[in-house]
């Protein structure tokens, strides 16, 4: 049987906040280009717990000037 690839999210939620830093962002400063009302998302993306959506993922790689394959940690 193949083994079918597996979306890390902790590491994921890790390179979500090397990317931010790296890109001189603050969480607040993430939370109000998303338009969200509060940074909820933005840390539960950080620490693993949720993925972003897949237009969130779009946006976050133009926002880091990266890809989504460098965001997403797959295994």
């Amino acid at each position: 049987m193949t083994r079918l690839p597996v979306i890390n999210m902790a590491a994921t939620g890790q390179n979500i906040t090397r990317l931010r830093k790296q890109a001189g962002l603050t969480v607040t400063a993430l939370q109000q280009i998303f338009g969200f009302a509060t940074p909820q998302a933005i840390y539960k993306w950080q620490r693993g717990a949720a993925l972003p959506t897949i237009d969130n993922l779009v946006i976050l790689a133009a926002v880091f000037n990266t890809t989504i394959n460098n965001i997403l940690v797959i295994t």
